[in-house]
């Protein structure tokens, strides 16, 4: 069983995978009568295949028990998946490089602080939805749309989180 710690997710660590949803560390522009600040394109949606079309659908997760314990990663090849959570719920987030199959040396493993969300790439081997501490609602925008767009990889995962 591959054993790994989340390590605090940051834009760099996590930029092979996709990107981090973060209004603190993004650009901005006024907008509304100067009452709106507007945080513009955080993420790059990917939409592929026949009659695909964009989802935005909200999630209502259960919290998982720490250390975290994976039997398989999924990936959507024919779009990406972004989770923002609404109420600044702690989540890991683990991770494996596009690819046919998963090099366990090359798997991830992030928590976020509550305020950060995730934009998975197309085809980025990823866990399903992992969040701490309490339920969790969180706004996702994925593909929908004609094909199959979810895979499963087996693997034996145990994830616990860095305490430095």
């Amino acid at each position: 069983m591959l054993e790994l710690k989340a390590q605090p997710l940051t834009q760099d660590a996590f930029a092979p995978f996709g990107e981090v949803i973060d209004v603190r560390t993004s650009d901005s522009f006024p907008i509304n009568a100067g009452l709106t600040q507007r945080h513009h394109d955080l993420a790059k949606v990917e939409i592929l295949g026949e009659e695909a079309h964009t989802l935005i659908s909200i999630f209502v997760s259960q919290p998982i028990s720490v250390p975290l314990e994976l039997r398989f990663l999924e990936r959507h090849p024919q779009g990406s998946q972004a989770f923002m959570p609404l109420h600044e719920e702690r989540f890991i987030v683990v991770v494996a490089p596009k690819g046919e199959t998963i090099d366990p040396q090359e798997v991830r493993a992030f928590v976020t602080d509550g305020r950060q969300g995730v934009n998975y790439r197309a085809g980025t081997w990823h866990a399903i939805q992992s969040v701490l501490e309490r339920e969790g609602e969180f706004l996702v925008v994925d593909r929908g749309g004609k094909g199959n767009n979810c895979d499963e990889y087996p693997i034996d995962l145990r994830i616990t989180l860095d305490q430095a």
